[in-house]
């Protein structure tokens, strides 16, 4: 009998490729609907995201300066800096204007 140490590479033939496997953790696109309020006007605007974009980054995106804003998910005041987890639509209220 013959024991080996090591590396099993011996005379068996070349390496099989290598496989192709797919990520476990792929992105995924969330729609964010950003509806603006100001004076009696409502702006809308409408995003694909993926999971785990903070607030604040979609609504630099929607051209508003998130620090001068109040944002609310189902008449519920979010952080700014809260993840994206799921589609939804944001009521984003500035608070400041200038002059």
């Amino acid at each position: 009998m013959r024991l080996h140490r090591g590396s099993s590479k011996d005379a068996r033939g070349s390496t099989p490729p290598a496989e192709t496997l797919p990520l476990s953790a792929s992105s995924s696109l969330l729609h964010v609907a950003v509806e603006v309020t100001r004076g009696g006007r409502v702006r809308q605007s409408e995003f694909d995201v993926t999971a785990g974009t903070t607030i604040r980054s979609i609504l630099r995106r929607a051209g508003e300066t998130p620090e001068g804003c109040a944002v609310l998910i189902d008449e519920t005041p979010v952080p700014l800096d809260a993840p994206v987890e799921r589609s939804l639509r944001l009521t984003v209220v500035p608070t400041f204007s200038g002059g």
